[in-house]
C-alpha cells in the first residue's frame, strides 16, 4: 500500500536533513500542513528548536486577495510559520522525492471564535464552542469554501487531505481541557453538539421543529448524563433513547444535510482550483452524526463526492469496512495510523495492523506523524515499511 506521512513545515523548514530523513522512512508521500489550528508541538531533531507554539489557527502560506474586506478570513502564521511556510518546506521534499499533498484543518479554529464568537456552535445551555464554527451560517460556509480552495491547491502540491469539514462539538481538547470528569459517550456527545445559533434554528425550523422547544428536550435528556447515567444501548439507539426517535431523527437529517452540501461545495471548489488529476480526500468517520476533525459522513455519498477518504483507525479497524463495502472503483481509502508512541500510537504492531487495514479494504497508508515521533519509533516505521 502506498504510504504518506503527516508534517508539519516546521519540522522541515531550517533542517536540512529532513526531507532525506523522511524519504528514508520508506513512505511515498507527505501530507503537509497548509492551513492548521492552534498547537504545541515538539520538534525532536531540528537543529534549532525542540518545541513550537503555534498560537492560533493560521494558513502557513500567505493568503490572496480574495479575503480583501472580508470577515472571517484567514489569519497569518506567527514567528512559527513565517513568510511562504509550506511553500518553503513542499519544495525542500519534493527535492527528496516525495509527493506532496496539503493537509488543511478547516471547521476548527479558535481563535476565530473568540473574535467572531457569533460564527460558533451555541449549545442547548447557551454555551458557545469558540473552536467550533459553526457549518450552517452562510459566512462561515462561504469561508471554509474558499479556504478549502485556497490552501488544498497550492504550488507543487499533486493532492488534498481536507480534515474537519464537518460539524464540530464538545470534544476536541481545547487549552487545558477538563471535559472528562463526567462519560458523555456517543449519545451525550451528540446532544452537546447540536447548535442554536440563529442558523440552526432556523434550520430546525424547516425541519418542523421549535428550536426552543428542542433545546429544553434536550436538556432534559442531558439530566440523567451529568448524574452518571449512561443509556443502557449505546449508538445511535441511546440517543433516541434519551431524546425521543422523532427529535432525534429530525435533527439528524437537518445536520446530516447540512454537512452534506458543504461537503460537495467545497471538493467542488477545490476541484475548480486544482489542475487535473488532482485527488481530493476527506477525513472521515463513517457515522453521520459522529463529531469532530474526522466527522460523520456517508459513506456511499461522500465517495461520490470525493476521491475517497482518510479514516481514523487508533481506535479499530472497523471504520474502515463501511467505505470499503461501497466498491467504489478507484476510491482511495487511507488507513490513518498513530505511530508516535507517547501519545497513544503503536508501531510496533504495525505489521499487523498493516495486514489487516488492506484485508477489510484499505488502499493506503497514513502515518501520524513522522515529526512528532521519535527516533526509535521512525526506526521501527522504517523497518516495517521496508518489509511491505
Amino acid at each position: 500500500m502506498k504510504a504518506s506521512a503527516f508534517v508539519y513545515p516546521w519540522d522541515v523548514n531550517g533542517d536540512p536533513e529532513a526531507p532525506a530523513r523522511i524519504a528514508a522512512l520508506g513512505v511515498e508521500q507527505v501530507t503537509l500542513a497548509a492551513a492548521y489550528h492552534s498547537t504545541r508541538a515538539l520538534t525532536p531533531r531540528h537543529p534549532r528548536h525542540r518545541v513550537v507554539t503555534a498560537e492560533h489557527a493560521s494558513v502557513l502560506y500567505p493568503a490572496d486577495d480574495r479575503w480583501e474586506g472580508r470577515e472571517p478570513r484567514p489569519y497569518a502564521a506567527g514567528a512559527w510559520a513565517p513568510g511562504d511556510a509550506f511553500g518553503a518546506a513542499a519544495v525542500a521534499l519534493a527535492d527528496a522525492g516525495l509527493e506532496v499533498h496539503t493537509w488543511v484543518v478547516l471547521a476548527h479554529n479558535s481563535r476565530m471564535g473568540a473574535e467572531h464568537p457569533d460564527t460558533s456552535v451555541v449549545n442547548a445551555y447557551g454555551d458557545r464552542y469558540p473552536w467550533a464554527p459553526c457549518i450552517a451560517q452562510p459566512a462561515t460556509r462561504a469561508y471554509l469554501t474558499d479556504l478549502a480552495a485556497e490552501a488544498a491547491v497550492r504550488p507543487g502540491a499533486r493532492g488534498t487531505e481536507l480534515e474537519s469539514l464537518g460539524w464540530y462539538g464538545l470534544q476536541h481538547l481545547h487549552a487545558h481541557d477538563k471535559t472528562g470528569g463526567v462519560g458523555l459517550e456517543d449519545a451525550g456527545q451528540y446532544l452537546m453538539a447540536l447548535c442554536f445559533c440563529p442558523s440552526c434554528r432556523e434550520g430546525y425550523g424547516r425541519h418542523g421543529l421549535d428550536a426552543d422547544e428542542l433545546a429544553a428536550a434536550v436538556r432534559t435528556a442531558l439530566e440523567p448524563v451529568w448524574q452518571g447515567v449512561t443509556p443502557s444501548d449505546g449508538g445511535w439507539t441511546g440517543i433516541e433513547k434519551l431524546l425521543g426517535e422523532t427529535l432525534a431523527n429530525t435533527t439528524r437529517a437537518y445536520r446530516d444535510e447540512t454537512a452534506r452540501t458543504l461537503q460537495e461545495q467545497a471538493v467542488a471548489a477545490v476541484r475548480a482550483a486544482a489542475p487535473d488529476g488532482f485527488q481530493v480526500l476527506l477525513h472521515a468517520d463513517p457515522v453521520s452524526y459522529h463529531v469532530g476533525a474526522n466527522p460523520g459522513v456517508d459513506p456511499a455519498h461522500i465517495l461520490s463526492v470525493a476521491d475517497g477518504v482518510v479514516v481514523p483507525c487508533a481506535g479499530g479497524l472497523g471504520t474502515l469496512t463501511p467505505f470499503a463495502s461501497q466498491g467504489k472503483e478507484g476510491a482511495v481509502i487511507a488507513a490513518n495510523f498513530p505511530v508516535v508512541s507517547g501519545m497513544g500510537g503503536s508501531p510496533d504492531t504495525l505489521v499487523g495492523d498493516m495486514a489487516e487495514a488492506h484485508r477489510l479494504g484499505a488502499t493506503e497508508l497514513r502515518l501520524y506523524h513522522a515529526g512528532l515521533a521519535s527516533d526509535g519509533d521512525l526506526e521501527t516505521v522504517r523497518s516495517v515499511l521496508a518489509g511491505r
